[in-house]
């Protein structure tokens, strides 16, 4: 064996070592149901200053708890919140060749306008947020995305030519609505779509989206968001699988007029009967650097700032949230609603920045547990608007 593969070998071992440690600090094997306690009632409320709270509102997860859209949804915007976002769901409006039906956005739209509630609207078109984030219509994508492939505007131009048309038929529908404070293009535009696929969006298809959208409505300002990777482990894989572009946030601030960010301190990886494997990166010290260079950059020329998702639901090692009785799962409890949101407001602050708005994630999830007897998700976000 030669000198210098034996210094190669060293180094690898001594970079190996170097990410133990961080990788440690960050994990944590936890049973996952978690008894339910009252922490949430007494964790002290950071004040919000001008940002607006709010929620996002997920029709496809509302099917998969089992609740009724329109009444959860009107119990919902009852509380007194500034902001919801919404989502045009390309396959639920456009479910099969010359249908274009958007009864069930109009109903949410009109409803969350009575409710004197403002309103961002993702256009997506492929991908809009909630599981599994990507509802193209079978008869505009008839095969599957090829994996490991870069989508571009020149090699699937027939895509781009649907995408852009169905989000300026929705711009076009709701830009006269006065509700309607701005629109998102996509959700985590140019992210690999979670674990289960790794084609990406190129830059240059999202780019041409947001310029349709541009178009049918000059108007209103642009979101775009982003995965904020804290852990780790997440980001070293992120920045790998998106180093040829730059990953959601990194396009965000390219081409949006406001920059949405997604924040998931603690999530699972595995688990074994009830013990579970976790990252928790909440007060990991070395995921500061990125939320510094996010707040430079929005002290910059004005640039725009708002967590379009915090976490405010389980995150565990299964696709739906777990519902156990008398209990709540250690990826979120009650009370992390509440940490959660105080982070960012304390963060931005010392920052001296001002977000535009923070939108819990995860109110579904709420009411599906206010349903099944445990109100503390709900009480721990009605605290924060009751306080904030």
């Amino acid at each position: 064996m030669t000198a210098g593969v034996l210094r190669r070998i060293g180094l690898g071992a001594a970079i190996g070592s170097l990410l133990t440690l961080p990788v440690a600090v960050e994990v944590r094997v936890r049973r996952a149901r978690q008894p339910l306690t009252d922490a949430w009632r007494t964790t002290p409320i950071e004040p919000r200053g001008a940002t607006r709270l709010g929620v996002s509102f997920r029709p496809p997860q509302i099917a998969t708890l089992g609740l009724e859209l329109e009444s959860t949804f009107e119990k919902l915007v009852a509380y007194p919140f500034q902001l919801i976002r919404l989502g045009a769901y390309w396959n639920r409006i456009e479910p099969a060749p010359g249908v274009f039906d958007t009864h069930e956005l109009d109903w949410q739209v009109e409803t969350a306008a009575r409710a004197g509630k403002d309103i961002v609207l993702c256009v997506g078109p492929l991908k809009t947020f909630g599981y599994p984030e990507f509802f193209a219509p079978s008869h505009r994508l008839p095969h599957a995305l090829p994996e490991h492939t870069l989508i571009t505007s020149a090699e699937y131009a027939s895509l781009l030519e649907a995408a852009s048309e169905f989000a300026t038929r929705i711009v076009d529908r709701y830009k006269h609505h006065p509700r309607i404070v701005a629109w998102q293009v996509e959700h985590e535009a140019v992210d690999p779509l979670g674990m289960e696929h790794s084609w990406r969006l190129a830059e240059n298809f999202v780019a041409s989206e947001v310029a349709a959208v541009r178009r049918a409505d000059p108007s209103r300002p642009i979101v775009m968001n982003g995965y904020l990777p804290v852990s780790l482990p997440v980001r070293l894989m992120q920045g790998f699988q998106t180093r040829d572009q730059g990953d959601s946030v990194s396009v965000a601030q390219r081409l949006a007029d406001i920059v949405g960010l997604d924040y998931y301190p603690r999530h699972a990886l595995a688990s074994l009967g009830g013990t579970t494997v976790y990252l928790d990166s909440s007060r990991s010290p070395w995921q500061s650097a990125r939320r510094r260079q996010l707040f430079d950059w929005a002290r910059t020329d004005q640039h725009r700032l708002m967590i379009t998702e915090g976490q405010a639901e389980p995150w565990e090692a299964v696709t739906t949230p777990p519902n156990p009785s008398g209990h709540a799962m250690y990826s979120c409890l009650p009370e992390h609603v509440i940490g959660n949101y105080n982070r960012w407001m304390g963060w931005s602050r010392q920052a001296g920045v001002t977000l535009e708005a923070y939108l819990f994630w995860g109110a579904e999830y709420w009411m599906l547990r206010q349903q099944s007897g445990d109100p503390s998700y709900l009480g721990a976000f009605a605290r924060v608007l009751d306080r904030a």
